[in-house]
């Protein structure tokens, strides 16, 4: 009930700082029908989702995360206006408010279409060397296509995922790499929309890690669902993959919140370790949230393959992504160890992307 009321000021808001400033009767009214629309419909996305009607459920949920976006940008491009006004104020400029005021329904309205396109369209593929140190030459080239973030559920399906699965393969990589929150929902709602995953060709294999919304959406069948289409879940324990006289541990860790929904399934770094060759040239670990990396560190890996944050997936919400993870966004460096964290492949909650583009990362380790 709280976050109803809260919906209901910040629309009041919204409509109060703009509406009043615009030009015409009918422009106001349109933005009031806009305002009134988003507030009725964002709701309606949540709701959505305890109808038994999987189809009807779905549409109800794309209508309502589009309010959502929309009304997100209408809010942040309102707070910049009063900004920008308020810094205009000490001095003699021509008047602002009208013409501001028309300026936030506009970029809104284009923001929302560039947004839209970018979370819709398949993501790009996204090329990084990590270098290190004293890597052997059986290993140097290695490559991990790594998908994460993609969120198969009401308004990411099947084809979204084959479209994706059809690029990994394209990469013809060494290994692929799910670094969680792959779905949000039930098994038995989108057990046909995961199926291409099926599909992933990789010399070593496709293995899976985690992240919080499996748990969301009942980790335990999920996982045996994965382990039937073909996929090796990495649950706090690694798997050895040999290349000439050069060894490479592949380790993943369950999500870092995992124990607030399974005490058996705390995230530990060096349990995924345990019985690893000591003289491996190289050690990876894959784990949902970035904020697992100073435990990888410690536990004596060489690099780490995150997901979690999306890049803060629509602009400005990317500044607060810190307050929770170390890194928001691509390579990074902590201590000894390197740590790339994905934007994400798909998106969650409204269909947009804003200054934070999806991506399908082809990470490539050579000798530094």
């Amino acid at each position: 009930m709280l976050g109803l009321w809260l919906l209901a000021l910040l629309h009041v808001y919204i409509g109060w700082r703009i509406a009043p400033q615009l030009p015409a009767p009918l422009a106001v009214a349109g933005f009031v029908a806009l305002l009134l629309t988003t507030a009725s419909l964002i709701p309606v996305a949540f709701a959505g989702r305890r109808v038994r009607d999987r189809s009807v459920a779905d549409r109800w949920t794309w209508v309502g995360m589009l309010a959502l976006g929309l009304f997100a940008i209408l809010l942040v491009l309102t707070l910049l206006r009063d900004l920008v006004l308020l810094a205009a104020w000490p001095f003699a400029l021509p008047p602002l408010a009208a013409p501001t005021a028309v300026a936030v329904p506009v970029l809104a309205a284009l923001a929302l279409a560039w947004g839209l396109a970018g979370a819709r369209r398949t993501a790009r593929v996204r090329h990084v060397d990590v270098p290190i140190a004293g890597l052997p030459a059986a290993l140097h080239g290695f490559t991990i296509a790594q998908i994460s973030d993609i969120h198969v559920g009401p308004t990411v399906k099947r084809a979204y995922l084959q479209a994706i699965v059809d690029t990994v393969n394209r990469l013809d990589a060494d290994a692929v790499a799910i670094t969680g929150d792959l779905v949000d929902g039930r098994v038995a709602d989108l057990r046909d929309d995961v199926a291409p995953l099926a599909g992933l060709r990789a010399r070593e294999g496709a293995f899976f890690v985690t992240g919080n919304h499996e748990y969301y959406s009942g980790a335990d069948e999920w996982i045996a669902q994965l382990r039937t289409l073909g996929l090796r879940v990495l649950n706090n324990e690694h798997v050895l993959i040999e290349r000439g006289d050069a060894r490479l541990v592949l380790a993943g860790v369950t999500d870092h919140s995992a124990h607030h929904f399974d005490p058996r399934e705390r995230s530990d770094p060096r349990r995924a370790l345990a019985g690893a060759p000591a003289d491996a040239a190289l050690r990876v670990l894959l784990a949902h949230q970035p904020r697992s990396a100073a435990a990888a560190a410690e536990a004596g890996f060489d690099a780490q393959l995150s997901g979690h944050t999306h890049g803060g997936q629509i602009w400005p919400f990317n500044f607060f992504v810190p307050l929770q993870q170390p890194f928001t966004a691509g390579l990074h460096r902590l201590g000894s160890m390197w740590i790339y964290v994905s934007r994400g492949t798909g998106y969650w909650g409204p269909p947009l992307r804003l200054g934070a583009p999806s991506e399908i990362t082809r990470l490539r380790f050579v000798a530094a």
